[in-house]
């Protein structure tokens, strides 16, 4: 029987020694082999992948999510129907396996990441071409059944080949909350939301503001929701924040740089993760290609680069921790490969790569639920 609870379950599986199921999103553009959602399952006990395969075609499948409670996952996309974006639906059956369900309009020009709320009411995603937020109703199924909103928040930042106007990057509900790190804005913007409606219950959100030019790009919290950590893509940095979760605000306490102080070359930061035991940050890099290890002052929320460790490969766009939060799943978009590194979780430092298998142009990857 499927639980809630997707990390009581994973946990479950790994107390038996039982490999777990993964999706990896993907980009199937440009000269790209790939045909859309593939499957594969890791082995905590071993650190080794099974055999990846193909699940599901679609276009440009790159970021997934779960739904809270039912077994569906999500994915942006490009459909006939929806050219400029889309959002889709598939169910998730034994294997596992994967079964188009249904795709609705994502209300903006080339979705980047996507989020469903803890009720499992509304389905968000960020437009990252025409800088709109948007989120769409969920009926009780967890499917699409009408638009909720779509908003752009007008203005530019300092670097004016990346930041000519609004480029939503990501989504992340927490409570009653949507926030929005905005690359060109140089801006998180919180939008507090209705879920019966899928609509923001004020006009305008409130905004956190980076340094000019950082670009922030995706975002993680402490397992106490008293911090958030707020990685930035153009200046390689992470901005540590304590969280006001009542409000939706952030207040800034520092930022650390995520590369080495004698690098030279060109490298933007992609994905941020939070360790399950919250004593660690990981931020990847892509160009230096690697993962910047920080430790976590559980009380002041403050970071301290431990590491700068390889990542195994070429440019990695996103990476997950697993359930145990003994191992670092990195997706490498431009080697066409998925590593799994060992992590301490007593000293939070990366060893090099345990097993590496090839997947094409991998984006994301995401832990599915397990049955008992």
């Amino acid at each position: 029987m499927m639980k809630s609870s997707l990390a009581l379950l994973a946990a479950s599986a790994i107390a038996h020694a039982a490999p777990l199921p993964i999706a990896i999103g993907t980009n199937t553009g440009g000269n790209s082999k790939s045909e859309g959602i593939y499957l594969s399952s890791f082995d905590p006990g071993t650190g080794e992948f099974g055999e990846v395969k193909l699940g599901a075609k679609y276009q440009n499948p790159g970021f997934l999510a779960l739904h809270p409670t039912k077994p569906l996952l999500y994915s942006v996309g490009r459909s006939g129907e929806h050219p400029r974006g889309s959002l889709s639906v598939f169910k998730l059956g034994a294997g596992p396996s994967l079964e188009f369900a249904a795709d609705t309009s994502a209300l903006g020009w080339n979705p980047c990441h996507l989020a469903v709320d803890p009720t499992g009411s509304m389905l968000a995603s960020a437009n990252y071409s025409d800088g709109t937020t948007a989120a769409v109703k969920l009926d009780a199924n967890g499917m699409p059944v009408g638009p909720g909103f779509s908003q752009k928040i007008e203005g530019t930042g300092a670097n004016k080949s990346r930041q000519e106007g609004p480029h939503a990057h990501g989504v992340y509900f927490r409570g009653k909350h949507l926030l929005v790190p905005d690359l060109g804005l140089d801006k998180v913007l919180t939008y507090t939301m209705d879920p019966a409606t899928a609509k923001p219950v004020a006009p305008e959100p409130a905004a956190w503001s980076s340094a000019p030019g950082a670009g922030p790009r995706h975002m993680d919290f402490s397992p106490d929701g008293k911090h958030a950590y707020v990685v930035n893509e153009l200046d390689n940095t992470v901005a540590a924040c304590r969280f006001d979760d009542e409000k939706g605000t952030l207040e800034t306490i520092g930022t650390v740089p995520t590369l080495p102080a004698d690098w030279t070359g060109e490298s933007t930061t992609a994905e941020i993760q939070v360790h399950p035991g919250g004593k660690y940050v990981y931020a990847s890099n892509r160009g230096h290609d690697s993962i910047a290890v920080f430790a976590r002052d559980t009380a002041t929320g403050g970071l301290t680069s431990i590491q700068i460790a390889p990542c195994g490969g070429k440019t990695p766009r996103h990476f997950t921790l697993s359930p145990d939060g003994k191992w670092l799943l990195c997706a490498h978009q431009e080697s066409n490969t998925i590593s799994a590194l060992p992590l301490d979780p007593a000293t939070g430092k990366l060893g090099e790569p345990k097993s590496t298998v090839p997947c094409p142009t991998p984006i994301c990857i995401v832990f599915l639920p397990v049955e008992k």
